[in-house]
This record gives structure tokens, C-alpha cells and sequence, in this order.
């Protein structure tokens, strides 16, 4: 395991906030969709009516942060939740947990995920790196000998959410550490060529309809 922080570079800093401003404002007519979608939803159901958004806790660096996205879930399941530790996607698994727009909308082009470029804008995480978990998992992950989401800034995407064909947790293990040594021995023109690389295969695997895995 490794001691100290990977270094959160400014110009990776500088492109993130860029990159995550700039689609904020290109996303915008989606962002209305998906809020006219919810609000149809919640006045057709009431099993479905609820905060727009959902926290979650998740770990970036070490630090403990409300991880933003539109909800997907009724608030009769939320409610199994309220301290928001739950990993949702174990929530989402079963399709009866799910609201209409969550199920029709937002879950089979990942919409829902939208909301974590305001956590980008925040600082609170990158748009690449190893996706955030929560700290229950961080503290068993780090039992395991692995402590680098302790180490490095969480990312909204990352080489682990553009492979495809990968099953086994040890393989998503071993991108997200080649990442975090990239992160801390590439240069930094190398670094955000690899980053913009991602973020292109990631728009890739969305508008494929394949998703954010995490």
C-alpha cells in the first residue's frame, strides 16, 4: 500500500472543471428532459414522488463527500437508507425498486450520473479516475491491501467504465491501479491526453446505450 496522495494536478484540475462547465451547458436541453420526465412521473405516481436528486457517501482522496444523482429509486426504498451508505446500484438491480422515469429515462443511458459534474465543478472529484465507493467498501477494499481511493481523486469515469468484458473485481482492481500510477509518473501533457482518451470512449459507450459501470 502506498502512504501519500497522488498529486491532483492543475492541469488536470483546469480540464476538468472546462470539460464538466462546457457539458453542463451542452447537456442542458437532456437535463430539462430529465427533469420533465421525474416531475411527469411523480404526478402520475405517487409511489414515485421524492427529492430530485439522491446522496450517496462516497471517498475521493480519502475524504468523505454527498455523491450527487437523479433518482432512480421510490422513496419507500430510500428510506431502507437514510444515512445514504448504500451502494444504490444493489438497489437498482431489482427493476421493482425503481421509479417509471428511473426505469424508462434514466437507468438505460445513465442519466442519472448527470448530476456528478456539479461534484467535478465542486472539487470533489476528477472526471476520470477510479470510480468513488462508499466507505464501507473503501475500509474493506483498504483490509484487502489496496488503499488508493484513499490516495487519488475519485473520478466520474475511468478505464475500468470503457472495458468491456470484464467480470472478475480483480481486473477492474488492476486498471484502476495502472491509472493511479499513471497519475502519479506520467507527465502531465501524457496524463491529459490519456484522460481525454477516456472521456471520448466514454461518450463512446453511452451512446451505445451501454452505461457507466461502477
Amino acid at each position: 500500500m502506498g502512504d501519500e496522495r497522488v498529486p491532483y494536478r492543475l492541469a488536470k484540475r483546469v480540464l476538468d472543471k472546462g470539460v464538466a462547465a462546457g457539458l453542463g451547458v451542452a447537456l442542458a436541453p437532456v437535463f430539462a428532459v430529465v427533469l420533465g420526465a421525474m416531475g411527469v412521473d411523480m404526478l402520475r405516481d405517487r409511489r414515485d414522488r421524492g427529492p430530485l436528486l439522491y446522496r450517496e457517501r462516497r471517498i475521493s482522496r480519502g475524504r468523505e463527500f454527498d455523491l450527487l444523482k437523479f433518482r432512480t429509486l421510490r422513496g419507500d426504498v430510500l428510506a431502507r437508507d437514510p444515512g445514504g451508505e448504500a451502494h444504490a446500484r444493489l438497489l437498482e438491480a431489482d427493476e421493482s425498486n425503481l421509479t417509471w422515469a428511473g426505469r424508462r429515462v434514466l437507468k438505460p443511458w445513465y442519466l442519472d450520473e448527470l448530476p456528478q459534474l456539479l461534484n467535478v465543478l465542486r472539487g470533489d472529484m476528477s472526471l476520470v479516475g477510479p470510480r468513488p465507493w462508499p466507505p464501507s467498501l473503501v475500509a474493506s477494499q483498504v483490509a484487502k491491501g489496496h488503499d488508493y481511493r484513499n490516495r487519488v481523486v475519485a473520478g466520474w469515469t475511468g478505464p475500468a467504465q470503457v472495458q468491456k468484458g470484464i467480470t472478475e473485481p480483480a481486473g477492474y482492481t488492476e486498471l484502476d491501479l495502472a491509472y493511479v500510477d499513471a497519475c502519479a509518473t506520467w507527465s502531465t501533457g501524457r496524463l491529459v491526453r490519456h484522460d481525454l482518451g477516456i472521456l471520448w470512449r466514454t461518450v463512446q459507450v453511452l451512446a451505445r446505450g451501454e452505461g457507466l459501470r461502477f
